[in-house]
Order: C-alpha cells, then structure tokens, then sequence
C-alpha cells in the first residue's frame, strides 16, 4: 500500500499505469487541497486487510467540507468503464483529453481508465492552468472526447478566446454539478459536432449512477435513468439513495472506515425525484436546499436564473441574515457591469419572490476554484463583502 500524487502523474501518466498493475492498494492524492499527511497515514494504517491488494482509493470531501477516502476495487472500476463505453456511445472516439485531474473520480473512470480498458489514447493537460497547452492539445485530438464540469464552460472563450471552437470532439460529457443549461448557445459554438451527455453520481458511487443523452428542450435538473444493475429511491427527506455493483466498497470519515452491506442504500447528498416516465429530477445538493422564512430556497433553481442572463462564471455560497435566518450569497465572474447585473436582478424579480433573492451580489475577477473545477466555496466565503454590487435591503 502506498501513496501516489497527482503531481508525480501530471509529469508521467505511465505511472498511473504502473500503480494500476501493481497488486499493491494505493492512495491517489490530489495536487490541491490534499488531506494533511498524518490524517491519511492513520487513515489507511486502518484499512482492512482484505482492501490492502487489487483496490484504490481516492480523496474527496462530504457535505461538511471535511476530508474523507473512498475505496474502490479495480474489477469493478473496470466493468463501469466497459458499460459507459456502451452506454455513452463512445466507439467513434479515438482520443479523450483530460482538462480535469485524474484525482477527481469523474476524470479517472470516465477518461484515463475508459481508454486503458478500451484501447483508446488519453492526452493529459494541465487544464487551464496552462491555456495555450490545452488549446494545441484540443485542436489537434481526433475525434474526441471531453469531460467538464458546468464552471468551467465560460473559461474557454475567455482563457482560449472568443472565436475559438473544437469541431473534432465528438463526444462531451458534464458531471460534477448541475448540467450548464444556461451556456447551450455556447456550447453548440464552442463543441459543434459533439453528442452532449449528462452524467449523474458521486463519489461513493465511483462515480456513476445515470448517464443521459442531451437533447435541445431537454430539462437541464433530469439526469436520466439509472446504469443497468444501478437501483434508486428516495428517503422521506427527498435525499436520492443507490444501490449499485459498481460503488466504493469502503469510505474513510470520522476517523473510521464505513462498509457498505450489499443490501444498504447509500446516500448521494442530493435531494430529488422520480418522474412519471421513469427518469431522475435532481433539485440539488442537500446543503443547496434549505428554508427561508418558512420558504425552500433552491440554489440550483436560482442558478438556473442566473445561467438564462449571465455568461460568466457564477457561484453561491451559504450565509445568514443578521436576523439569524439562512440565506446566500451571488458571486459572479468576471467584473459585472451595471447593465448586466440589473439583467440578473430582474431576471430573479420575474422568476422568485424576494425571499429567495441573495442577500448581496459580489463580482470578483475570476472564481476560485478546487481541483475538481468545482467553485470554492470557502474560499469565496472568506473574502466575503470585499467586492459588493448589489445589497438586498432588509
């Protein structure tokens, strides 16, 4: 058992190979916002000996922000690579490069490991982190495939310029969010032969529960039906719960290891429904729902407004009122200028009522974010009222 870092890979991918063939069990660590070492190190002293050979294990975080490991077995990681190739569509696809990092389980199953079992070539980049590098390494891939994250669709024109477009990806592929409905026009810009995917699942799920084909008036919260093999329900708060032969076979939280039964349902953090034809609505992450003077605010609703008017970056993040009541707050990226935020404005004005507005309207130059691509959101919270717009007056 031994730990491997994203920085040791990002310079030789082979490695990841070689970790992947050596029957030892290893940790995958993350460049940014890794665990503390003495945190991991007592953390894998307690893995279970039958997880010590044939298993990987990946770092993430729970709802809380705090750290936690999720343990995964190299058979079954395989055979979910092998059914989202079909699933996916994925035959026309000779090369997928990667703008996300492998740590993140999206990038890892759906990417690096679909092209070791598949025979097809992964191309690793540095992301945005190096915007010229990634331009080259896009343009020049044969019918592709990408993997994103909603938060970083406006980071192309900006990072790679305006006119820029990749007609060789074939496939594109969302996860890790909601699907970016508000940036279709871009998309179709940016991506104009790509078949679009909406993947649903999460970390425990390692990672996939629900793959979904995009279509135009498709609604942007469903995700689809569930993998063959993957079960689905919901508890009397609405949290979306699995059951799947592909999840994580162990989660390190809390200073101990958890161990699913196969018959125990494993929660997702999301909050959401079954439609009448089958398909999954998610309304958003657990921590994103919440009431509001007796009211239940959406965040992924209120995105979702945002999205319609905004082409920029945008992110909430959860504070109180000086009442005490729960309430949020609107980043947006990069700098907004008067006529756009009071097209914001007045989109939230037709579409929700004023309980559910922000408490304030921030603009910074560029959303920080985690490694993942995801916003970060303590991050934000931190430098809290340093770049106010707009202030709700209550």
């Amino acid at each position: 058992m031994y730990i491997l870092e994203e920085e040791v890979v990002s310079r030789d991918v082979g490695r990841l190979d070689q970790a992947w063939e050596d029957s030892r069990t290893f940790i995958f660590l993350p460049r940014k916002g890794a665990p503390p070492q003495p945190w991991v190190m007592q953390a894998m002293s307690q893995l279970p000996a039958r997880f010590r050979e044939g298993h990987f294990v990946l770092a993430t975080s729970g709802s809380t922000g705090l750290p936690k490991l999720v343990v995964g077995e190299r058979g079954r990681a395989e055979a979910l690579a092998r059914l989202l190739h079909e699933v996916q569509d994925s035959s026309p696809v000779r090369t997928t490069v990667g703008v996300l990092p492998l740590t993140y389980c999206y990038a890892f199953v759906n990417q690096w490991l679909w092209a070791r079992v598949m025979g097809r070539e992964f191309l690793p980049t540095l992301g945005f982190r190096k915007p010229d590098e990634l331009k080259r390494i896009l343009a020049a891939a044969n019918d592709c495939m990408l993997c994103l994250v909603g938060a970083l669709v406006p980071m192309f024109p900006i990072q790679l310029g305006e006119d820029v477009s990749f007609p060789n990806v074939c496939r594109l592929h969302f996860a890790g969010g909601m699907y970016p409905q508000g940036h279709q026009e871009l998309l179709r810009r940016l991506f104009p032969h790509a078949t679009v995917f909406n993947n649903y699942g999460c970390a425990e799920a390692m990672p996939r529960l629900t793959v979904r084909r995009r279509q135009a008036e498709d609604e942007g919260a469903n995700i689809g039906s569930p993998l063959p093999g993957i079960r689905m329900r919901t508890n009397e708060s609405d949290e979306i719960l699995f059951q799947s032969p592909f999840a994580a076979v162990a989660v390190y939280e809390s200073d101990r290891f958890i161990i699913p039964g196969e018959a125990d349902w494993i929660a997702t953090g999301d909050l959401g429904e079954k439609t009448e034809d089958g398909t999954w609505r998610v309304k958003g992450r657990s921590s994103e729902v919440f009431k509001r003077y007796g009211e239940k605010v959406s965040l992924a609703r209120l995105m979702g407004t945002v999205t319609q008017v905004w082409r920029g970056q945008a992110a909430f993040y959860r504070e109180r009122d000086p009442a005490g009541e729960e309430g949020h707050v609107l980043v947006l990226a990069p700098r907004v200028g008067p006529g756009d935020l009071q097209e914001v404005l007045q989109a939230f004005r037709k579409h929700h009522p004023r309980t559910h507005w922000p408490l304030r309207v921030e603009s910074v130059p560029d959303l920080p974010l985690l490694s993942s691509g995801k916003p970060d959101l303590l991050r934000l919270s931190e430098s809290a009222r340093e770049h106010v717009v707009w202030r709700q007056r209550l």
